[in-house]
């Protein structure tokens, strides 16, 4: 769909524009609107992926959550997930401009399923209450309820249903997603990774769940930790775990693709057990047959909202941490693989790549993907061995484990884009407003000038809104335009088009 311009002389335009203030009542002075997971979802050219982490809360002494978004501000990272429903941690997300993955703790599932009236007040108590102030862009409804908790499984899909049917009574389904995380143990057969399967006994309730996801419009979440498969599977080699850039690859012995990064082989492997159960991939996969519904022309994405390497360095231990020449822990001290080095190389060399726009797999080369890191704080109160108290790029009082090149490219820009999962008429909405009045700078996107091309709805309107954006000083609110609008912290692309980052 191409983009309408608006003409400022039309009789209709103006009747337009009156309609549009009506309804986005849009000012940055009266209303202040300010997700290892893997998503599958329906994903924009204005590729590049989402930086996020993940906010755990287990550990003594930890700073308050107003003093976490002020440390995730300062350091570039515009996403966040949540694993508890503390609605003073929702509220501290308030006008942030970082997107938010709010949790229904497994606790909760058998209410939620039984009573939808139970559904119903928490979403509206945890939800309902702060959007879309605080930007929330998904509820995760359990975790890993596949492989910790079987016990609740006959839950999970009524429990998402409620919630879901909740959520969309606010008017909230077309915004926020609801979907359930998935352990990558659910993947019995992960090499070659164009091989996927996911384990007999729980393929019934992973087809289940995907069929909920396509109905949903969706994403299928699932936790992917290349640190633990190095950790227990021999033979792994340092250099593929890590993801360093030199490593010559595994071949996949199907295909005959080459894997650089372990992540990316589990990455693919899940795919392709998503294919297996019938939500599918082709044989020869592109940018438009990737996932469960194929569209011609429609790429998907993954999210990476859970992955990490654990640094084995809590305060207590470090003057007796012994390195090598190459910075690695002793590993008579640790886990094999759980070091300060480790940590800090797989972490740096997955936020670089994001960085550098590199965000496919070698069985989807051309699809983009959002990563979210585990986690902000080493958690000493979390059961368990040193690594799973250690995988915080902070410890608890804010200071760093390690220094890691900021999440923004633009070293704390941000821009203002549409998102296309609103609809065409939204992002058309949204573009008028603003190139009229909300007096944006919309002359580079008229006919024949510099970012006309490509000439869709969606360019267009990403553009205008984001001249608004930046010419209102990037303020809370200004990049809301009623929910069409997201704050992204890597510089948009579409086609050659330059997005500026100040006025």
């Amino acid at each position: 769909m191409e983009a309408r311009f608006p003409q400022h002389t039309d009789v209709l335009y103006q009747k337009r524009q009156r309609e549009i203030i009506a309804s986005m009542a849009l000012s940055s002075y009266s209303r202040t609107f300010s997700f290892l997971l893997l998503f599958v979802t329906y994903i924009s050219t204005a590729a590049g992926g989402l930086l996020g982490v993940d906010y755990g809360r287990d550990a003594s002494n930890i700073i308050p959550p107003q003093r976490v978004v002020e440390l995730l501000r300062a350091n570039g990272i515009g996403a966040a997930a949540i694993y508890d429903d503390d609605v003073g941690v929702i509220q501290a997300f308030r006008d942030s401009g970082i997107k938010l993955v709010v949790s229904l703790r497994n606790e909760k599932l058998a209410d939620a399923a039984r009573d939808p009236n139970y559904a119903g007040t928490w979403v509206w108590e945890h939800v309902g209450k702060f959007f879309p102030a605080t930007q929330i862009e998904a509820i995760a409804v359990g975790n890993e309820v596949l492989d910790k908790r079987l016990d609740l499984a006959q839950h999970l899909l009524p429990a998402m249903q409620n919630v879901y049917n909740a959520v969309k009574n606010l008017g909230y389904a077309d915004r926020i997603k609801i979907s359930s995380p998935v352990a990558f143990s659910a993947v019995s057969v992960s090499f070659p990774p164009s091989q996927g399967r996911f384990r007999n006994d729980l393929k019934n309730l992973v087809r289940q769940l995907l069929d909920f996801l396509q109905r949903t419009d969706s994403y299928f979440m699932v936790n992917l930790y290349p640190f633990i498969t190095y950790r227990d599977v021999p033979n792994i080699d340092l250099d593929y775990f890590l993801g360093q850039p030199n490593y010559p690859g595994v071949r996949d012995t199907a295909n005959g693709r080459i894997y650089k990064r372990l992540l990316d082989a589990q990455i693919d492997a899940t795919y392709t057990a998503m294919a297996d159960l019938g939500f599918g991939v082709s044989d020869t996969p592109t940018a438009t047959t990737v996932g469960a519904s194929l569209q011609s022309g429609v790429k998907r994405k993954i999210a990476v909202k859970e992955t990490g390497c654990p640094n084995c360095s809590s305060r207590s231990r470090r003057r007796n941490q012994v390195t090598t020449a190459g910075g690695m822990l002793n590993t008579s001290l640790a886990e094999k693989g759980c070091s300060l080095w480790n940590a800090q190389t797989y972490n740096r060399n997955l936020v670089e790549r994001m960085l550098s726009g590199q965000t496919g797999t070698p069985l989807f080369p051309n699809s983009d993907m959002d990563v979210y890191i585990f986690s902000v704080f080493n958690e000493n109160l979390k059961p368990g061995a040193e690594s799973e108290k250690s995988f915080g790029l902070f410890y608890p009082d804010g200071t760093k484990v390690y220094d890691m090149p900021s999440f923004s490219a633009a070293g704390g820009g941000s821009w203002c884009v549409a998102n296309p999962a609103v609809g065409q008429q939204r992002m058309q909405v949204a573009l008028e407003w603003a190139c009229g009045q909300g007096g944006a700078d919309c002359g580079p996107i008229q006919p024949g000038a510099a970012c006309y091309e490509p000439n869709t709805v969606e360019a267009h309107a990403s553009y205008a809104m984001n001249s608004y954006y930046q010419r209102r000083g990037r303020g809370a609110g200004t990049c809301d335009f009623s929910g069409v609008g997201q704050v992204v912290y890597q510089r948009p692309r579409f086609g050659n088009c330059n997005f500026p980052s100040s006025k």
